[in-house]
């Protein structure tokens, strides 16, 4: 995963948002749009394959105790309940209200609501002490970061000294797999969500976001430059998606 000397990451020229207000402000109005039918159309679009990716996460993170975890961009807490079956405490953090107010009913239903707090808050101006966290996750919500770098040091900064972070996220598959995804992922994806959401701009997004990503190597040398080590990235389902790991 180390770059070549002299290579520089790959910067894409993708805008997977348009010129009307910040990417941020963008973002949130779009997930507050779609959280009623979010995790729905989760599941229709990945075929439930997101819930086998979100385990992976789990499992890593059972390898070692965990007491308090911060799950960012936590969305509709998918992965901030299942978390809490290993770590002690849990905070969601995300921007989107609409998601969270779907994600707190969610911690209601799980009976969580002692172990696991949602808060909005944005990546780049986390409201968490330095050092406060033993590991970190975010599940398909790094590319959404209004900042990347700056949302990857805040990560670094509220994680104790060799805590960990998970970052699971789409990539770009290659060959008949990438063909064959990229035709569902522009053609399909956003036809259907605007039929089930009747906002089909948040499923156009979600491809040019992928597009945009600083995916693979170049995301792992983003990572070691915000201050992380032991830095890993692993592929799962033929590229769709990357699960990286690393350390403070």
């Amino acid at each position: 995963m180390r770059r070549p000397a002299g290579d520089r990451p790959r910067v894409s020229t993708v805008k997977p948002y348009s010129s009307e207000g910040s990417k941020r402000e963008q973002v949130e109005r779009m997930f507050d749009g779609i959280a009623p039918r979010y995790d729905l159309l989760n599941r229709v679009f990945s075929l439930g394959v997101d819930r086998a990716w979100r385990r992976r996460v789990l499992r890593h993170l059972r390898r070692e105790p965990v007491d308090r975890l911060l799950d960012l961009a936590t969305g509709t807490a998918d992965l901030a309940v299942l978390c809490a079956r290993h770590a002690r405490t849990v905070v969601g953090a995300d921007i989107s209200e609409g998601m969270l107010a779907h994600g707190r009913a969610k911690v209601r239903r799980a009976g969580l609501e002692q172990r696991v707090e949602l808060v909005r808050a944005a990546a780049e101006a986390l409201p968490f002490p330095d050092g406060h966290f033993d590991a970190v996750t975010v599940a398909f919500g790094v590319r959404n970061f209004d900042d990347l770098d700056r949302g990857l040091r805040e990560m670094r900064r509220v994680l104790r000294s060799d805590g960990r972070v998970v970052v699971l996220e789409f990539s770009r598959a290659r060959g008949p797999m990438g063909a064959l995804f990229r035709l569902y992922f522009h053609r399909v994806m956003p036809v259907v969500g605007r039929w089930v959401s009747g906002d089909g701009s948040a499923y156009s997004y979600l491809p040019r976001s992928v597009e945009a990503f600083p995916e693979g190597a170049d995301f792992a040398a983003r990572l070691r430059d915000a201050g992380f080590r032991a830095v890993d990235a692993r592929r799962l389902t033929g590229g769709i998606a990357t699960l990286y790991t690393a350390r403070a």
